[in-house]
C-alpha cells in the first residue's frame, strides 16, 4: 500500500508540476502579448514618422518565425495565391517565368501548352510593358502578369531588334507534376516527377498506364530537384508499388493525438516492376519519403547523391482575416525506423546518424537525407561556373545564339563544336563579365602585403615576375573548364529552342547520373 501511495504521490506531484509549468507558460504568453500590443500602440501614437501596422506586424511575425525553422511560414491574405499554388499546383496567369537580366526583364521559362506559348511568347523575349504599364526595376512585373482567368493581357515585347505587341488570355495554369514520361531505351521507361501537389498520384498513374502500353519492362523514376509537397501524395505514390496495408510513413510530434501511421490504402498498381530512383541534394521532403520507403522495402535501387534531408511535417492552420500559418508539427519516420532530417533546428546542428536496416537486411543511415545505394558524383561547379550562372551568362548567350540560328539539330544530338565554343569564349571575353579566380585573389592579397614590408621586397618582385602565371585569364579559365561549361551552355540553348522537353531529351544522351541508372537497370532481371 505504501508503494502504491508513493507512486500516486509522485503522479500527483508530476501532474501538479506540469499544470504549474503550463499555467506559468500561458501567463508569460499573455503578458508578452500585452507588452507587444502596447509597443505597437505607443509607436503608432508617438513615433516621429507614420507607422504601417500591417508592415510592422508582418516583420515581427517573420522575425519570430525566423527563430524556428524555414518551413514554418505565415501567409497574410494578400499572399494566399502563393499558398494555393504550392498546394494545388494551380494559378491564374499565362504560364511563364521571367527575371531581371542585365537590367532588363526577360522570359526565362515558358510552360508547354500554356497561353503564353499559344500566343507566341518565347524564352529570351524581353518584356517592355504589360497592359500599357512600363516594366521598370521599380515596378512589380509578376503582379502585372497575374490576373483573373479569361482576362486579357497585352504584352509589348522586344525580340532582338524587333518590337511587337501580343494579346494573351489569362487562364488557370496547372503546374505539372510529371515533367516527362517516355520510353528512353528498349523496355526502359523514364518518369520525371517534379512536384507533389494534389494531382501528383493521378498524373503518375496515368503515365505508368501509358508506358505499360508502350512496352515498359523497367522504370527509372527521377526525383532530382523535386522539393516535395503533400505527404498524402507521397504515400499514394508509394502505394502504387506496395501492397495494400503496407506501412509507409509515421509522424511523431508534440501532440500525441496527432501522431499517425500512414498505410497503403489501395491495391497496388505493380509490385514486381524493377524500379530505379534518381535523387540529388535538391530532392526533399515528399521526394525523400518516396525514395526512402522504396529503398527500405528493397523495392527500388536509389542512385545519385545524398538527398536534402527534410524529415519535418507541416500542418496548415487558419488565422483571422483569411490569413494562414504553416507550422512544423512533427517529424516523419519511414519503415526502417529512420528519420532523414538533417538539421536539428532547436540546436542548429547536424542530427546524430544512426544505423537501420532495410527489409532484406541492408544497412541504411538516419539523419542527413537519403543515402543512395549507388553514388554518382555530379560535375563540380567551380567558382567560374558559379559566377557564370549567377550573372546568367548562359541565358544571355543562348538568347543571342537563337537570334542568329533559326534552327538547330534535334535536342538529343545538339552539340557545340570547337568553333562554336570558341565564339562563346570570345563573346564572354569581350562582354562586361569580370572574373577573379580564388587563386588570383589570394595572390593579389599576398602581393599587397609583401609590398608593405621591406623584409619581403624580393618576394614582391618575384610575385610580380610570376604574375602571368597566376593572373586570371578568362580565355584560359573557360578552356580549362570546357567540359562542364559547354554542357551547361548546350542545355540552355536546347531549352530556348525545345523548352523543358528538349532538356530532358538532351539529358538522355549526356546526363552522367541518368546514364549510370540506365546501365544499372539494364542489368536488373
Amino acid at each position: 500500500m505504501k508503494q502504491v501511495a508513493k507512486i500516486s504521490l509522485f503522479l500527483l506531484l508530476g501532474l501538479g508540476l506540469w499544470a504549474f509549468n503550463r499555467a506559468d507558460q500561458l501567463f508569460d504568453l499573455a503578458k508578452n502579448l500585452d507588452i507587444y500590443a502596447s509597443v505597437i500602440k505607443e509607436l503608432n501614437q508617438f513615433y516621429v514618422d507614420p507607422i504601417d501596422p500591417n508592415k510592422a506586424v508582418q516583420n515581427s511575425i517573420d522575425g519570430m518565425l525566423d527563430q524556428l525553422d524555414p518551413y514554418t511560414v505565415y501567409y497574410p491574405e494578400e499572399d494566399l495565391d502563393e499558398f494555393t499554388t504550392l498546394t494545388t499546383g494551380k494559378y491564374e496567369g499565362i504560364g511563364i517565368r521571367a527575371s531581371w537580366v542585365d537590367k532588363a526583364y526577360f522570359i526565362t521559362f515558358v510552360d508547354e501548352n500554356s497561353p503564353a506559348l499559344q500566343a507566341g511568347l518565347q524564352i529570351g523575349d524581353q518584356i517592355l510593358s504589360i497592359n500599357g504599364n512600363p516594366i521598370t526595376e521599380e515596378s512589380d512585373p509578376g503582379l502585372l502578369i497575374k490576373g483573373p482567368r479569361d482576362s486579357k493581357l497585352i504584352a509589348e515585347i522586344k525580340r532582338g531588334d524587333s518590337q511587337m505587341t501580343l494579346s494573351i488570355n489569362r487562364s488557370t495554369v496547372q503546374i505539372k507534376n510529371v515533367g516527362y514520361a517516355g520510353i528512353i531505351r528498349p523496355g526502359i521507361a523514364y518518369i520525371e516527377l517534379e512536384e507533389f501537389n494534389q494531382s501528383a498520384t493521378k498524373e503518375m498513374k496515368a503515365a505508368l498506364v501509358q508506358l505499360k502500353k508502350d512496352g515498359m519492362k523497367k522504370l527509372i523514376l527521377d526525383l532530382r530537384n523535386n522539393p516535395g509537397g503533400l505527404l498524402t501524395q507521397a504515400v499514394d505514390i508509394c502505394n502504387l508499388f506496395l501492397e495494400k496495408e503496407t506501412p509507409i510513413v509515421s509522424t511523431k510530434g508534440k501532440l500525441k493525438e496527432w501522431n499517425a501511421t500512414y498505410k497503403a490504402l489501395n491495391s497496388s498498381w505493380d509490385t514486381s516492376l524493377p524500379i530505379l530512383v534518381l535523387i540529388n541534394q535538391n530532392s526533399a521532403s515528399a521526394a525523400e519519403i518516396v525514395a526512402g520507403v522504396l529503398q527500405d522495402y528493397d523495392r527500388a535501387t536509389v542512385v545519385g547523391q545524398r538527398s536534402f534531408g527534410k524529415g519535418l511535417v507541416q500542418v496548415t492552420r487558419d488565422l483571422p482575416y483569411r490569413a494562414k500559418i504553416k507550422i512544423t508539427t512533427a517529424k516523419y519516420y519511414i519503415p526502417s525506423g529512420r528519420c532523414i532530417q538533417a538539421i536539428d533546428y532547436s540546436e542548429q546542428k547536424d542530427t546524430t546518424k544512426q544505423e537501420f536496416k532495410t527489409r532484406n537486411g541492408r544497412k541504411v543511415n538516419a539523419g542527413g537525407g537519403i543515402e543512395p545505394d549507388v553514388f554518382v558524383g555530379r560535375p563540380q561547379a567551380n567558382s567560374l561556373t558559379q559566377q557564370l550562372l549567377k550573372e546568367k551568362i548562359f541565358f544571355q548567350y543562348a538568347r543571342l545564339y537563337k537570334l542568329k540560328h533559326a534552327q538547330i539539330s534535334a535536342a538529343p544530338s545538339f552539340h557545340l563544336n570547337e568553333e562554336e565554343y570558341g565564339e562563346f569564349v570570345h563573346w564572354v571575353k569581350s562582354s562586361k563579365f569580370i572574373y577573379e579566380s580564388p587563386l588570383e585573389k589570394q595572390m593579389r592579397d599576398v602581393l599587397k602585403e609583401t609590398q608593405k614590408d621591406n623584409l619581403y621586397a624580393n618576394l614582391s618582385k618575384e610575385l610580380d615576375r610570376l604574375q602571368p602565371e597566376w593572373d586570371s585569364s578568362i580565355v584560359k579559365e573557360l578552356q580549362g573548364n570546357k567540359k562542364v561549361i559547354a554542357a551547361l551552355l548546350e542545355q540552355e540553348i536546347v531549352h530556348h529552342y525545345y523548352l523543358k522537353k528538349g532538356i530532358n531529351e538532351w539529358s538522355f544522351i549526356h546526363d552522367p547520373t541518368l546514364l549510370k541508372g540506365i546501365e544499372l537497370i539494364t542489368l536488373t532481371k
